[in-house]
C-alpha cells in the first residue's frame, strides 16, 4: 500500500517507520526542511531506542522516504494520515487543533482518488468530522472516508508497542474504509493481535479515556504513599498487594514525583475541558490534574526537607527527562523541581544520559559529563528518573564523592535497608 504520512514528530516518525517495517511503501512529510534533510541524511531528532536503525533499513530498502512536498505524497496514496501535533492552547487546556486543521486544507487540494484519511494525532471527540467538514467544503469532489486511529506508544518502547500492540482501535463509517485500514494493520493479524471498529468519535474517545485512566493510576498510588509515610507503611507493598487483583493490575502504580510527558498532562487537560463543554464533567479527572501539580511542588519540598534546607549547597540530580529511555522533558517534574531548588539557594548539577540537550531550552543548570561528575563534591544527590544505569551505583564511590552521604531517590530504586547499611541518610517515596 501507498502510505502518506503527514508529520515527523514522535508519533509520525515511528508510525510511519513501523509501516514501512510491514512492507508498505511510506512517505512522511513535514513542513520543516532542515528536519526532512536531517532525516534523509539519516540522522533521527529524537531518541527513541532502536528507531534509527529501523528508519535506516526501511529508507535503504526504497520503502520509506520524507520530504516537504505534501501534493506528491498525498496524490495517489490509499491512506493519509495526519500526525502533527496538538498541544495544549495556552489559557484553557483544550487541544490546539490548529496543525491538523490546516493539514486537512492542503490535504483535500492534494487527493487525485479514493483515499482513507485517517487522524493518528490525538485529538478531542468530534474532530474527525470536523476534518471531513473541511476536506469536502474545500475540495468538494474529493473522494475519501475518514479514519480515526488513535496511538498507544509509550516513549522508550514505542516499537515495540506498534510491532505487537495489545489492540487497534480504528473508528470509521464505511466497510471501505475498514478494508483500507486492515490491510494497513493485516501484518498484526499474525500475531493475532485484536482490531477494534468503533464509531469515530468512540475510538477518539478510547485514547482520552486511556490516558485520563493510567493518569489515575499514577496520582492514586502516589497519594496512598503520602498516607504510608504518615503510618509507617510501604507504597510499593500496597501496591503490589492491589495489583496482584486482577481487576486493578499491576502496571502504573509506582509512586514517585507525579507524571510528565506528551501525553498524560495534555490529554487530562484535553478531556478535563471536552467534557466540561458538553455539559459532562469529570470530577475525578479534574482532580488527578490537580493533585499532580501540587505533586511536584510537594517532592520539590521533600528534597529541601532532607537537605535540611538546601540555600547554599550544591545538590546533583541524576535523571531530567519525564521518563528513562527518551530525550522528553515535555511536563517532566524536572522543570518544577529543580527551579524550586534554584529559587531556595541551591546550585543543580544534572546529568541525564539522554536528555541534556532538550533540557537546556528549559533549564539553566550545570550539565555534568556523566554520573560520578555530576557527584563530585555535590551535598547530596536527587534521583528523578530511574535510567538504569543509576539503578546500581558504587555506593561507596557515591559516598565518596559527595560532602555528605544523603540521596533522595524520588523513584523508589534503593532499598532503605540496603542504603543504610551503606551509610546514607536516604529519603525515599512512601516506604519508612
Amino acid at each position: 500500500m501507498r502510505i502518506a504520512m503527514i508529520g515527523t514528530g514522535y508519533v509520525g516518525l515511528v508510525s510511519g517507520a513501523c509501516l514501512s517495517e510491514f512492507g508498505h511503501d511510506v512517505v512522511c512529510i513535514d513542513k520543516d526542511a532542515a528536519k526532512v534533510a536531517t532525516l534523509k541524511q539519516g540522522s533521527i531528532p529524537i531518541y527513541e531506542p532502536g528507531l534509527d536503525d529501523v528508519v535506516a533499513a526501511n529508507a535503504k530498502a526504497g520503502r520509506l522516504s520524507f520530504t516537504t512536498d505534501l501534493s506528491s505524497a498525498v496524490a495517489g496514496a490509499d491512506a493519509v494520515f495526519i500526525a502533527v501535533g496538538t498541544p495544549s492552547r495556552r489559557g484553557d487546556g483544550h487541544a490546539d487543533l490548529t496543525y491538523v486543521f490546516a493539514a486537512a486544507e492542503e490535504v483535500a487540494r492534494a487527493l487525485t482518488g479514493y483515499a482513507v484519511i485517517v487522524t493518528k494525532s490525538t485529538v478531542p471527540v468530534g474532530t474527525s468530522r470536523k476534518v471531513e467538514e473541511i476536506i469536502r467544503k474545500t475540495n468538494p469532489a474529493a473522494r475519501f472516508d475518514m479514519a480515526s486511529n488513535p496511538e498507544f506508544l509509550r516513549e522508550g518502547s514505542a516499537l515495540e508497542d506498534f510491532r505487537r500492540p495489545d489492540r487497534v482501535v480504528v473508528g470509521c463509517d464505511t466497510e471501505r474504509a475498514r478494508e483500507v485500514m486492515r490491510a494497513v494493520y493485516r501484518p498484526l493479524f499474525l500475531n493475532e493481535t485484536p482490531i477494534l471498529f468503533t464509531s469515530r468519535e468512540t475510538s477518539e474517545l478510547i485514547k482520552y479515556a486511556a490516558n485520563a485512566f493510567l493518569a489515575t493510576k499514577i496520582t492514586f498510588i502516589n497519594e496512598m504513599a503520602d498516607i504510608c509515610e504518615k503510618v509507617g507503611g510501604d507504597v510499593q507493598d500496597v501496591a503490589r498487594g492491589i495489583g496482584l487483583d486482577g481487576r486493578i493490575g499491576k502496571k502504573f502504580l509506582h509512586a514517585g514525583p507525579g507524571y510528565g510527558g506528551s501525553c498524560f498532562p495534555k490529554d487530562t487537560l484535553a478531556l478535563v475541558q471536552t467534557a466540561q463543554e458538553l455539559g459532562a464533567p469529570t470530577r475525578i479527572v479534574e482532580a488527578v490534574v490537580k493533585v499532580n501539580d501540587e505533586r511536584k511542588l510537594a517532592m520539590a519540598r521533600k528534597i529541601e526537607a532532607a537537605f535540611g534546607g538546601v540555600k547554599g549547597k550544591t545538590i546533583a540530580v541524576l535523571g531530567l527527562t519525564f521518563k528513562p529511555n527518551t530525550d522528553d522533558m515535555r511536563d517532566a517534574p524536572a522543570l518544577v523541581i529543580v527551579p524550586y531548588l534554584q529559587q531556595a539557594g541551591a546550585t543543580v548539577r544534572a546529568f541525564d544520559p539522554e536528555g541534556h540537550k532538550e533540557a537546556a531550552k528549559h533549564l539553566a543548570l550545570d550539565f555534568a559529563a556523566d554520573t560520578y561528575d555530576a557527584l563530585a563534591g555535590a551535598d547530596g544527590v536527587v534521583i528523578l528518573t530511574e535510567w538504569n544505569e543509576f539503578r546500581a551505583l558504587d555506593l561507596d564511590r557515591v559516598k565518596q564523592a559527595l560532602k555528605a552521604p544523603i540521596m533522595v531517590d524520588l523513584r523508589n530504586i534503593y532499598r532503605p535497608a540496603q542504603m543504610a547499611e551503606a551509610g546514607f541518610r536516604y529519603t525515599s517515596v512512601g516506604r519508612p
